[in-house]
């Protein structure tokens, strides 16, 4: 995997790791709230999850607050929100920031390799996905509108 598996990340207990255990698989990276109108897509996303997880791939999830103040709990409101209302078993990191002087290192990263419409780096609102090949390259990046099933074909290429 490329430089995207040193990238420093929070895990939600606040601690400092990284991506490195997910070199050579594909990703589907996703900034999640849990009072956000697309927040039903945790469904979907979970079963992105489940259907293609022995075949190498994985949805990581990263809680941020920025967008109506929509993911206001603490790491432990937001792990028990997503798995008690979604049975949420992918891994949901710690809360980041993904627009700004402190936004994470990984967005930083993500928005520049894969910009928006006109060329534009923000993230415009919760649940902007990235897909990333095993070679750590984001292939894509999806508005939020985007549904997890739509993106399914796109993974299937990259399995």
């Amino acid at each position: 995997m490329s430089q995207i598996a040193s990238i420093p990340v929070k895990a939600p207990d606040g601690s400092d790791t990284d991506l490195s255990n997910y070199a050579g698989k594909v990703l589907l990276i996703v900034n999640v709230a849990s009072q956000c109108g697309f927040t039903p897509q945790y469904t979907g996303l979970e079963a992105l999850h489940r259907n293609y997880g022995d075949r190498g791939f994985e949805v990581l999830g990263f809680p941020c607050n920025q967008f109506g103040e929509q993911e206001p709990g603490d790491a432990d409101e937001i792990a028990n929100f997503c798995s008690l209302t979604y049975d949420v078993t992918f891994p949901v990191y710690g809360k980041v920031e993904v627009n700004g002087p402190d936004a994470a290192p990984l967005y930083r990263y993500l928005k520049k390799a894969a910009p928006g419409l006109f060329g534009t780096e923000g993230i415009k609102w919760n649940f902007t996905k990235f897909l990333i090949d095993r070679d750590g390259q984001v292939v894509e990046r999806y508005a939020p509108q985007t549904k997890p099933e739509d993106i399914a074909k796109d993974i299937e290429k990259l399995l």
